[in-house]
């Protein structure tokens, strides 16, 4: 038995494979005309993108981290290219800290989709030497994941990493461009960008660049939302709210795994909360909710007045700390 978005339980093949099952429509019911019209644009924008990828590249991966985002992105691959595979492996980077139900849920739904998961792990970074992993009570290896990811698509010799990341996330995230150039050293110039007018999509590199894509530039969470619901597509079920164990830490809620590294100060607690991305559990903060099914989490998100990362403690390092990361090769 799963929670469905109108709030009724239903039994499913969905449900008993463990997925989190929402359903169409806001409030049990169909979307509006409005509404769909505004889903199907961006649906075949996406689309549009995904198959001009697979045109312009030979080498593209997607990147996949078991978050809605990438969820989304996948489930759009699959439309895009039906009745085939999809042509491109998913590569997850794994940082060993991730949270376990994002790990399991990554299997079932990559191997529902028909794809192919391909896994590179920070700790074989760190055991190679080629970074060195932090240490106290606010460590994280969620920026090591840069280095991690830049040596496999060395190795995997991608010249394209297709990525959920979407505008309204971040203000570093806006400046992108949906093909966004990273030059041979995996670095990214926000002055250097190419025009897209008119939906042309300039992929032309030079040996060892590569391109990062977001199909998803154009989306808002509320956008992701409606669409997983409109599609009834399967998430983790750290998007909704339970009790949950948390560590109070600097106004951030942590969910208490064996990867969080307590201090003296830090508060141990029980809240009902649930996840607005879903990353490295180090720094992935919770939100204080009772949204319990999708309906639910798309009336939270119209009224939310914080952005979704605004609990993401990797995020509050420094004002800046996004655009440091993603010059240097973050996602």
């Amino acid at each position: 038995m799963v929670q469905t978005a109108s709030g009724t339980q239903a039994t499913s093949a969905t449900a008993r494979n463990g997925f989190a099952e929402p359903r169409p429509g806001l409030n049990g019911t169909a979307p509006t005309a409005g509404l769909e019209a505004h889903l199907s644009r961006l649906e075949d924008e996406a689309v549009h993108i995904l198959r001009e990828v697979a045109a312009q590249f030979e080498r593209p991966v997607l990147l996949f981290s078991g978050g809605k985002d990438s969820i989304v992105l996948t489930w759009l691959a699959r439309k895009a290219f039906r009745p085939a595979s999809i042509p491109f492996p998913l590569l997850h980077i794994d940082t060993g800290h991730n949270f376990q139900e994002t790990l399991e849920f990554r299997d079932r739904f990559v191997r529902d989709m028909g794809g192919e998961l391909l896994v590179r792990y920070v700790q074989d970074s760190i055991d190679r030497g080629r970074v060195e992993e932090e240490t106290g009570p606010g460590a994280t290896r969620n920026g090591l994941q840069t280095v991690t990811l830049l040596d496999a698509l060395k190795e995997l010799e991608a010249d394209a990493a297709i990525g959920g990341a979407r505008r309204d996330e971040e203000k570093a995230r806006a400046k992108e461009r949906i093909f966004s150039h990273r030059d041979r050293f995996g670095q990214w110039d926000p002055k250097n960008q190419r025009p897209e007018l008119w939906n042309l999509y300039n992929g032309r590199l030079r040996p060892g660049e590569h391109f990062r894509v977001f199909p998803l530039s154009n989306w808002t969470e509320l956008d992701v939302w409606q669409y997983i619901a409109r599609e009834e597509i399967p998430v983790p079920e750290l998007y909704f709210a339970r009790e949950r164990e948390v560590v109070q830490r600097n106004g951030t809620l942590l969910l208490n795994t064996p990867h969080i590294q307590r201090d003296a100060e830090d508060r141990v607690l029980q809240r009902r909360v649930r996840f607005r991305t879903i990353g490295d559990a180090t720094c992935t903060g919770a939100v204080e909710s009772s949204a319990t099914s999708v309906d639910d989490i798309v009336r939270e998100t119209a009224a939310a007045r914080l952005g979704e990362r605004a609990a993401r403690a990797d995020d509050k390092r420094s004002e800046t700390s996004m655009e440091d990361r993603k010059r240097q090769g973050y996602f």
